[in-house]
């Protein structure tokens, strides 16, 4: 479980003795949401998912999930659009990408957004453990932490990997940053990688992530169901395939 803190004052770091009993599936909000910087998916599933929590009056638990993208979708690398490195990426895998890329873009710019396939695979943990600093300590500013990193980035305005920046982007969403430094090199990186080596094994194997009491959801597409659950399951479950049936059938 990961506890909460209020304010810069009481960040004293001492987050490593609870290390043991943090479980990935457990915590003291209603939902779990796991997301990462790099995902097209996670990118479209933010703005939604901020809606739902306030439309609930609720106080989600955000939690980083660093994707490994080489070990299933190879890596590559371009340079103004040309691809100048590929390693274990086929051509089939490369369709893959293009797709996921153009059916997560029809939904970014619904939502008002760019989306810029990347040109190379980012190691994103750093913003990443930009989410779990502000969640952590700094709870209410987690909606302008990640407008402040998700838009820019899908932009291709953003070098992720750069501590500094992150570290920009914390400030400009009014997160005080004193400590993040630390904390991404000692106990958020230790947080940070306990998700990732029991991630498998919890049933979570892609973002966005919601975990809903004992229920592991993949997908924004399961937020309907996640409002009637938390809700207190009035009337039928949302189910897209039940509707049209139902429709057909009047």
């Amino acid at each position: 479980m990961i506890e909460k803190f209020q304010g810069i004052n009481n960040i004293d770091l001492r987050i490593d003795n609870k290390l043991a009993q943090m479980d990935v599936l457990k915590s003291n909000s209603e939902v779990i949401v796991y997301l990462d910087i790099k995902s097209p998916y996670a990118f479209i599933s933010v703005k939604p998912t901020l809606a739902l929590e306030q439309e609930l009056g609720l106080s989600f638990d955000w939690r980083p999930y660093t994707l490994d993208i080489p070990s299933y979708l190879g890596s590559a690398r371009k340079k103004k659009g040309v691809v100048v490195e590929s390693k274990g990426r086929s051509p089939k895998i490369w369709n893959a990408v293009r797709y996921a890329y153009m059916d997560a873009r029809r939904y970014a710019e619904k939502q008002g957004y760019v989306l810029k396939g990347t040109e190379k695979i980012w190691d994103s943990s750093l913003a990443n453990m930009g989410i779990l600093f502000t969640n952590l300590y700094f709870r209410d500013y987690i909606p302008a932490y990640l407008e402040a990193v998700y838009p820019p980035f899908w932009r291709r305005e953003l070098d992720i990997e750069d501590i500094n920046v992150v570290i920009q982007c914390l400030e400009s969403a009014g997160v005080d940053s004193t400590k993040f430094e630390h904390f991404a090199t000692s106990e958020g990186k230790l947080m940070h990688d306990q998700i990732l080596e029991t991630r498998f094994d919890a049933g979570m194997y892609g973002v966005p992530t919601y975990v809903v009491g004992e229920d592991v959801f993949f997908g924004r597409e399961n937020l309907p169901y996640i409002r009637w659950i938390l809700s207190g399951k009035n009337g039928p479950a949302p189910d897209i395939a039940n509707e049209l049936l139902t429709r057909e059938t009047r």
